[in-house]
């Protein structure tokens, strides 16, 4: 396995680590859980930049690698809805879609067909990996003491403008979520439009 597939891989460990840390007593558990969730997002961003410099492109790859990044990022919604950080039908809405794009990607395998990632699909998923990481500042950064209020803290309206920062990605992730599934569906139509 090569290092690209190896980084893609350890994004279901981390994943599963995050969640175990946002559902754990732990002492600052945001925090730990924040930090786990930004070593998964540089793996997203390593291996891909690996595999293009390197010449390592897979099959292996080239499905794993958007599956790694569904995976990694729904558990944190679906985990946000149950702390209230984030309403639930803005994580069905999301879960929704890659459900979609997923079971499209098995239709084109199944006839041989490989999808890759989108340019419109790399930008949801940043603004995704943004959206999650600014809701994991707003909730840990009162546990980093007179530094994390000093930076995080200061007010806009009433509420820490990261607060604002962390809606309004939310928004933008919601909003890109929903645009790049539809392209990606409309794009690829033929696969399941062929044998209605």
């Amino acid at each position: 396995m090569n290092l690209p597939n190896k980084l893609t891989v350890s994004r279901f460990a981390l994943t599963a680590l995050f969640l175990g840390v946002m559902f754990s007593p732990m002492p600052h558990r945001e925090t730990v859980a924040l930090g786990i969730f930004a070593a998964g997002g540089i793996t997203d961003f390593l291996d891909g930049t690996i595999a293009r410099r390197r010449g390592l492109i897979t099959t292996f790859g080239i499905l794993m690698d958007p599956l790694a990044d569904k995976i990694m990022v729904c558990s944190a919604f679906i985990a946000f809805v149950e702390f209230r950080w984030m309403p639930a039908w803005m994580v069905v809405l999301v879960v929704a879609r890659e459900l979609s794009i997923t079971g499209l990607r098995l239709l084109a395998a199944s006839r041989n067909v490989v999808l890759g990632a989108e340019r419109y699909g790399k930008h949801k998923t940043i603004s995704q990996i943004v959206a999650i990481l600014a809701i994991l500042v707003f909730a840990s950064h009162q546990e980093w003491g007179s530094a994390g209020r000093a930076i995080f803290g200061w007010q806009i309206g009433g509420a820490a403008w990261i607060w604002w920062f962390a809606e309004l990605a939310k928004w933008v992730a919601i909003l890109l979520t929903a645009y790049s599934g539809w392209v990606y569906l409309w794009k690829n139509r033929m696969l399941y439009l062929k044998d209605m």
